[in-house]
């Protein structure tokens, strides 16, 4: 079982990598390009947040990181350098996967799994252990950390930054669920759930630390002891502030940042996010 294999490997750590142990390694990394190797995935069953974690998994990309050497990447003739680890190279893309690349200095790291019809506007990156599913688009600037998790049909906007969490091993890394829009110049970090149909607005920051207030249902959303930040299905979430109450801060009029859910999606928003798809 390639699972068994996996941390068998990671807690050897051998001086010097055999034949074999590299071929586990390349069938590792082959399922995770093709989706078949996971670092989350959905289990509403054993999960009370929906999503279990795969810490083999991250076991087995960091077994990349230290198995590979420091090799020189770079085309031929070409100016510019790339030396990074040998196990991760850039991840080819064929025509046959329906996935649009389009020039401009965009790059998926190898073990990185794009969907069907995913579409990435220059220059935008997708890192190791990384999913990305069918109809989805990562626009210019935007990065989809290691380990991140994107469902269908979403839509991460200029500048959008979908946090990596790869250590520690069971720790959940960010999860952004069907059909969500993250607009522009948004951070989604810290295994942050964003739940399908949320809205994003343009500089909504999204940490464990950071409490989400929603107006609509009187209630604020928290990350509480393991369970992580979660943003409900279909809710619109806005950067907002509020003043803070007591001592120097208050005397000196300061307020903190404060992310709001305003609204939970209409027609009208559904009119405006049905734009995106145009683009695709």
């Amino acid at each position: 079982m390639l699972e068994s294999r996996i941390d068998a490997l990671f807690e050897r750590n051998p001086e010097a990598y055999s034949h074999q142990d590299l071929e586990t390694f390349r069938e590792f990394k082959e399922g995770l390009n093709t989706g078949r190797v996971r670092a989350a995935e959905p289990d509403p069953l054993s999960s009370a947040h929906g999503w279990r974690v795969n810490a083999w998994v991250k076991r087995g990309i960091l077994l990349g990181f230290r198995m590979g050497k420091s090799v020189d990447m770079s085309d031929s003739g070409s100016r510019f350098r790339f030396i990074d680890k040998s196990t991760y190279p850039p991840r080819d893309v064929t025509v046959r996967e329906s996935v649009r690349v389009v020039p401009g200095g965009s790059s998926l790291r190898d073990g990185c799994y794009v969907g069907r019809s995913v579409t990435c506007m220059p220059p935008m990156y997708i890192n190791v252990g990384a999913y990305v599913d069918d109809g989805s688009m990562v626009d210019s600037h935007a990065l989809v950390g290691s380990c991140a998790q994107v469902g269908k049909n979403c839509h991460l906007s200029a500048a959008a930054q979908i946090g990596g969490v790869l250590e520690p091993v069971g720790a959940l890394p960010v999860i952004i669920e069907d059909n969500v829009l993250v607009g522009g110049n948004s951070g989604v970090y810290e295994g942050t759930i964003v739940r399908r149909s949320a809205v994003l607005g343009a500089g909504t920051v999204l940490t464990r630390s950071t409490p989400v207030y929603d107006i609509v249902r009187n209630t604020v959303h928290r990350a509480r002891g393991d369970a992580p930040l979660v943003i409900p299905e279909g809710a619109v979430v806005v950067p907002g502030s509020r003043p803070i109450s007591h001592g120097p801060g208050r005397d000196m009029g300061l307020s903190l940042y404060a992310p709001v859910i305003v609204k939970y999606r209409d027609e009208k928003t559904e009119s405006r996010v049905e734009l995106e798809s145009l683009l695709r």
